[in-house]
């Protein structure tokens, strides 16, 4: 998973990738540091051709995308927002959701 340091960088990502997957997250945040590994191993088995990038508190991308709590999940396709999820993800569920939309574009 890429950082993503500016909205410069996930405007970049969004014009050289048909789905990108952002992560926003903090240091403080026992979920997220949990969680992450998890969802990159995750995207790394089954979903190769999806761009995650993290974003680490930056709180022009927050306000940009409307997160307000962390860990927060979203899925764009073809610069839209298809899923977002917060806080308390179950892994089977991100899968499944996950899988049928990657099928669909891929």
């Amino acid at each position: 998973m890429n950082r993503a340091n500016s909205l410069e960088d996930i405007k970049k990502s969004l014009e050289d990738n048909r789905v990108v997957l952002l992560y926003f997250g903090a240091k403080n945040c026992s979920v997220c540091e949990v969680l992450r590994p998890k969802i990159e191993d995750s995207l790394k088995d089954n979903f190769e051709k999806i761009e995650a990038l993290f974003i680490e508190n930056l709180v022009e991308i927050n306000v940009e995308f409307g997160v307000f709590s962390n860990p927060t999940i979203i899925l764009l396709i073809d610069k839209k927002e298809f899923k977002r999820y917060g806080r308390n993800i179950s892994l089977n569920i991100f899968n499944s959701e996950i899988k049928r939309l990657y099928d669909m574009v891929y």
